[in-house]
C-alpha cells in the first residue's frame, strides 16, 4: 500500500545576501505511518566554497537540531515534544536564517524510511 508524504529539503547558505544554498538535508513526514525524520550530510569542503570563513561548527551544531527535534528527543528543547505534524510544521517554517527549508513537495511511497533515504540519494548526495 501506497502511503501520501510531505518533504523539504534542507538547505544552507552560509551568505545571505548572495543567494547561494547547498543542500544539507530532507525533513519527511507520513502522517499515516507516523513517520518524521530529518537526514542530513553536509559536505565541509562544499560549504566552505560559498564562504571560507564560515561558522562550521555552528552550521552542523543546528543542523543535528534538525534531526533531533523530529526524533522528538527532549534535549533539543520544548519544540520536540510537540506532537510530530506540529513538529514537522515547525521544521518546515519559513526562515531568514542561513539553515532553511525548501517549500514542502509531496509524493507518494510504501516505506517512508526508504523514500527519505532515496531523495538523499537524489538531492543531497
Amino acid at each position: 500500500m501506497r502511503h501520501s508524504y510531505d518533504y523539504a529539503l534542507i538547505r544552507v547558505a552560509p551568505r545571505l545576501e548572495r543567494g547561494e544554498c547547498i543542500n544539507v538535508g530532507i525533513v519527511l513526514y507520513c502522517r499515516t505511518k507516523r513517520f518524521l525524520a530529518a537526514h542530513t550530510h553536509c559536505v565541509v569542503e562544499r560549504l566552505q566554497m560559498l564562504d571560507p570563513q564560515c561558522d562550521v561548527p555552528s552550521i552542523l551544531a543546528h543542523l543535528d537540531v534538525f534531526r533531533r527535534v523530529a526524533d522528538g528527543d527532549e534535549t533539543a528543547g520544548p519544540i520536540a515534544r510537540l506532537p510530530q505534524a506540529e513538529r514537522y510544521h515547525w521544521l518546515v517554517a519559513p526562515r531568514s536564517t542561513i539553515l532553511f527549508t525548501s517549500p514542502a513537495h509531496c509524493g507518494l511511497c510504501e516505506d517512508p524510511a526508504h523514500e527519505v533515504a532515496r531523495l538523499m540519494h537524489k538531492l543531497v548526495y
